[in-house]
């Protein structure tokens, strides 16, 4: 029997590993040391060790993995989302090893995976760009002549990037040189590589993206739409099918991305995301491989993406013309991430320590989680999707609201709870929201989750937070909260929660601390300089999110106690303030 190795970790692994078992092929697991209990690898035929929790020692190191690779026999690896999954010479070097390469040819990677070089390609093609450049911004000059041509506000972005990092907006042209320096060194660190291009920032659009799947013969169709718009840190949050833009969009897209695949001979499943504003679209960037948000595009369409991906590396035809995929319904995607709202989305890493996941007509979840299962900051905070279906938005916007409320999870901040209030906030509801809509409602919400402190995750533990009994009276079953009123005296006396521009401080008296487990990025003070209250003193990357640390007064530094590069714990001092 033919083996797939899963060169990835997580619910992706798990969901991969499902639809290569339906096709008769063994599974191959690859695992850090951390991840010797976890799902994907309890699930697979066989699980090799890949080294130490950190990705560059175990899922970024391509060796290694070839090296199982071969050991194991496996004819086909594939690498999921994120990690190498864009990465065209660890593509080549599949190939080269004679095993098959589940993804695009690694031409078509490269094309895409410059952003620069792709938006040339685009042009090229014909298809609607936002406004922008194609070369590098090397200084604040080049970039304060880029705001001139194409106006303010200005994004500054990470060529060889993507997932909102290396990306930042200047608003102003005072904000330049901090914009380019900051997305510089986040794309420096993320993708080791820092070139920096400039286009024209849309405000308030809606963030749509078009499925597409092509063979190795030269057929390419699309499978629909997603609106991937409910974003935090241009990270997406919600993503749902159908969007709700006008006819006139909808086609545009569709006729626009399949000429952008067949202009890169684009051959497996892949994404083309947009911006819409109003009746104009703008080609964003092409992802080359399984989305997270793919499951939604399963569900109202009946294909399985991942067994057309496999398809498409064996050689096989797609089989079908456009004709024969059929849209039906509509589908909701809710991701449950261990991330705190009240708190900027800071990532909490933890252990679960209860996990109940819902169920029902037209309930899906995609998750590797389980009691006991640890999410280390070594990784992203997903904790698992959760997916809806129903014969319209009215009816999936009740069932999801249903799925979260019976959803369980403790031990980590979720964001269960942001997603329930989201259903019920009017630009969800009527689906106008755009990109803006999800900070602008979690910064109005961060006063009620603060002053509601067991209400910022579902079913999470809170200190002080009141225990539920359940008691039956004449056969009759009542769920009873019990308040310790000494609990209850010490919660009332406890500080309000610091305002917006405090919570991204940390202290401990004079020393600004790590608030979790990281890597030091960036200590952009020095001993001896003066700093003022909310100035950013120290960058510390957490579960592939890059948290700047702010000084919590204003003061002298007397002390610097860590340097770029170091792990630092929770709560260890970064600098000294005086």
């Amino acid at each position: 029997m033919e083996k797939l190795l899963v060169a990835n970790r997580g619910e992706i692994a798990v969901r991969v590993m499902r639809t290569a078992r339906e096709m008769g092929l063994q599974t191959v697991a690859v695992y850090s040391e951390i991840d010797r209990d976890a799902m994907h690898v309890r699930l697979a035929d066989e699980a090799y060790l890949l080294g130490p929790a950190s990705p560059s020692q175990s899922y970024l190191n391509v060796e290694r993995i070839l090296e199982i690779a071969n050991r194991s026999d496996a004819r086909y690896v594939h690498p999921g989302y994120g990690f190498l999954a864009e990465n065209a010479a660890f593509a080549r070097a599949v190939s080269e090893a004679g095993c098959t390469w589940i993804g695009p040819h690694p031409d078509a990677i490269d094309a895409m995976g410059d952003k620069m070089r792709a938006r040339q390609a685009m042009i090229a093609a014909g298809v609607p760009v936002v406004p922008g450049g194609t070369e590098e911004i090397r200084d604040v000059e080049a970039a304060k002549a880029a705001a001139k041509q194409y106006g303010l506000p200005l994004a500054l972005k990470a060529s060889g990037g993507g997932g909102g990092k290396g990306l930042k907006v200047a608003y102003s042209v005072d904000e330049l040189g901090a914009a380019l320096s900051t997305a510089k060194r986040e794309s420096e660190a993320y993708f080791k590589n820092g070139a920096i291009y400039a286009e024209r920032y849309l405000e308030n659009p809606k963030h749509i993206e078009l499925q597409i799947l092509a063979d190795k013969y030269g057929t390419v169709l699309h499978v629909g739409e997603r609106d991937c718009s409910l974003q935090r840190r241009h990270q997406k949050l919600w993503e749902e099918t159908p969007p709700s833009v006008s006819f006139r969009v909808r086609e545009g897209i569709r006729e626009a991305g399949i000429r952008a695949a067949k202009a890169i001979g684009y051959d497996s499943a892949g994404t083309i995301e947009w911006l819409v504003s109003g009746e104009d679209f703008y080609f964003l960037e092409m992802n080359t491989r399984i989305q997270v948000e793919h499951t939604v595009t399963e569900m109202v369409s009946g294909l399985d993406l991942v067994r057309e991906q496999i398809r498409s590396a064996a050689g096989e035809p797609l089989g079908y013309n456009q004709d024969a995929i059929a849209f039906r319904g509509h589908s909701i995607e809710g991701r449950i991430n261990a991330e705190d709202p009240a708190n900027e989305f800071r990532p909490a890493p933890g252990t679960v320590t209860t996990y109940r996941e819902p169920g029902g007509l037209g309930v899906r979840i995609d998750s590797a989680a389980f009691p006991g299962f640890t999410i280390g900051s070594e990784y992203d905070s997903m904790i698992a999707k959760l997916v809806v279906w129903a014969p319209d938005r009215t009816q999936a916007l009740a069932r999801f609201r249903r799925a979260l409320d019976e959803y369980v999870i403790e031990g980590v901040p979720t964001t269960l709870h942001l997603l329930r209030q989201l259903c019920d906030h009017p630009p969800v509801m009527d689906a106008t929201y755009t990109t803006s809509t999800l900070e602008t409602f979690a910064n109005s919400v961060m006063v009620s989750l603060s002053n509601h402190p067991e209400q910022r995750a579902v079913g999470t533990p809170v200190e002080g937070r009141p225990e539920e009994v359940s008691v039956e009276v004449n056969n009759k079953l009542y769920h009873v909260r019990v308040f310790d009123r000494r609990n209850r005296a010490a919660a009332a006396r406890k500080p309000r929660r610091a305002a917006r521009n405090e919570r991204a401080s940390a202290a401990s008296g004079n020393d600004v601390v790590s608030p979790m487990h990281g890597v030091v990025v960036e200590i952009p003070v020095t001993e001896g300089a003066m700093v003022t209250e909310g100035q950013v003193v120290a960058v510390v990357e957490a579960m592939k999110m890059m948290n700047e640390i702010r000084a919590h007064k204003s003061g002298t530094i007397s002390r610097v106690h860590a340097q770029p590069g170091d792990t630092v714990e929770s709560n260890s001092a970064l600098v000294t303030v005086d």
